[in-house]
């Protein structure tokens, strides 16, 4: 078994005006199935100019967060079709 961390697929991010919303995208296999799934972060620099992670959106990252989810989305219908096309996903059964 490897002890390397495991790394999103893909990831997308959204500027704000204090940092960035990004979204990182996961790919998993069960049961023979893949399925992707999404985390999201909040980006931006402290005081200090320190960079800073957070998982909770005020009222002017809600748009953007959305629009991350969009760009998510349609990354994952990306990385799906791909998976089609290459076989992927009849390799993991």
């Amino acid at each position: 078994m490897s002890n390397e961390k495991k790394r999103p697929v893909s990831e997308v991010s959204v500027s704000t005006a204090s940092g960035a919303i990004c979204a990182a995208i996961w790919r998993n296999e069960s049961q023979g199935k893949v399925f992707y799934n999404t985390t999201f972060e909040l980006r931006y620099q402290d005081k200090d100019g320190e960079w800073k992670s957070g998982e909770s959106y005020g009222p002017m990252d809600l748009l953007a967060l959305a629009k991350c989810a969009d760009l998510a989305f349609n990354k994952i219908v990306e990385l799906k079709q791909q998976d089609k096309e290459t076989g992927a996903a009849a390799d993991a059964a």
